[in-house]
């Protein structure tokens, strides 16, 4: 049986059973409709504007050990760095001048930044007139707090699969628990807050993507980031399959039907995986974001969440103008705003 009546059913309520979700996402045959149909909801909230956010990979240390995950502390193959705080200012007034409305700071999970030192990085930062995101992994709901009194805005921080058996098994000594609890202490503290789901790891079904799926509604984020799972070496996960883009799609756009006026990103995965039409295709399916990473080739090359990594051999203004060019040729624009969320507007009443 077709599932276009129940993308039809969520398109107007915003609301859905995990039952009726699996049958959408089984059924590849709704394809173009559920993608159409997130496109024009993006279009009716985003208004054909995508907002460009320089991302910058100012650290690989990781002292977490997740099995899909190329800079886990176990991978004694990758050559370890930490960026200088004059490196990563340095990027970031070169992607104000070039602009950027908002600098996303990725690092592994660890405290090779102390906290004084990354505080002292984002007054800094603050000082261009951008937006600042994090990309920092768990940490402590007094950390969130001086971070947030130090000038960052949002954070991202990507719960991966809320099937506890999976999540157990894929993050050693993780908790999900834990995950959730410091999402909870993000929102509570008032930051555009933001999670995401790896699809395709061994195992995932569509009963437990359509729960990961429902999570995001539970708990109304302002971004969403989903990305397909892309096998790395010196990972216990090396030999399983490339995740199915198409399955990625279908949940950026459910995504886009649920949450009308969120942020979701056109992940770089994505286009690692088909370089012609990765982000072209996201965008078309319900994303108004992309990330291009400004890290140089020396940094970008050792930041290996996984191998392929997409990045344009450009410099931070001419990596600006390629996006801008390709927005340009597909009917959109970029924003021009500082980059939040209508969601996350209307909640804080801005």
């Amino acid at each position: 049986m077709s599932s276009l009546k129940y993308i039809d059913e969520l398109a107007k309520n915003r609301e859905i059973s995990a039952y009726k979700l699996e049958k959408i996402l089984a059924d590849d045959e709704c394809n173009e409709y559920l993608f159409a149909l997130a496109n024009a909801t993006r279009k009716q909230y985003a208004k054909s504007e995508v907002h460009l956010k320089a991302l910058i990979e100012i650290s690989n240390i990781c002292q977490k050990e997740c099995f899909y995950c190329g800079l886990r502390k176990p991978n004694k193959e990758l050559k370890r760095y930490k960026m200088s705080a004059y490196e990563i200012i340095g990027y970031a007034k070169q992607a104000a001048s070039s602009g950027y409305k908002t600098i996303v700071l990725q690092s592994g999970e660890s405290q090779a930044f102390s906290d004084e030192l990354m505080c002292e990085i984002l007054r800094e930062i603050k000082n261009t007139g951008m937006q600042i995101t994090l990309s920092l992994g768990e940490k402590s709901y007094k950390q969130y707090l001086m971070y947030k009194d130090a000038g960052a805005d949002r954070y991202l921080l990507r719960i991966e699969t809320t099937n506890k058996a999976l999540y157990k098994k894929f993050h050693p000594n993780m908790s999900l628990k834990n995950r959730i609890k410091c999402l909870v202490n993000l929102k509570n503290l008032g930051y555009e807050t933001g999670s995401g789901l790896l699809i395709g790891l061994p195992g995932y079904t569509y009963k437990i993507m359509a729960k990961d799926l429902l999570f995001l509604k539970k708990y109304d984020f302002d971004m969403v980031g989903i990305g397909p799972f892309i096998p790395s070496k010196n990972t216990p996960l090396s030999n399983e399959k490339v995740a199915n883009i198409k399955l990625v799609l279908k949940a950026n756009a459910i995504t886009r039907l649920m949450l009308v006026d969120i942020n979701i990103p056109a992940t770089t995965a994505l286009e690692s995986i088909d370089r012609q039409n990765g982000r072209k295709m996201a965008l078309l399916s319900g994303a108004n974001v992309i990330m291009p990473s400004i890290t140089s080739g020396k940094y970008h090359e050792l930041y290996s969440l996984y191998p392929g990594k997409f990045r344009l051999d450009m410099s931070v203004e001419n990596t600006y103008k390629n996006f801008n060019d390709m927005l340009f040729d597909i009917g959109e624009k970029v924003s021009l705003s500082n980059g939040n969320s209508l969601r996350y507007n209307e909640r804080m009443g801005l």
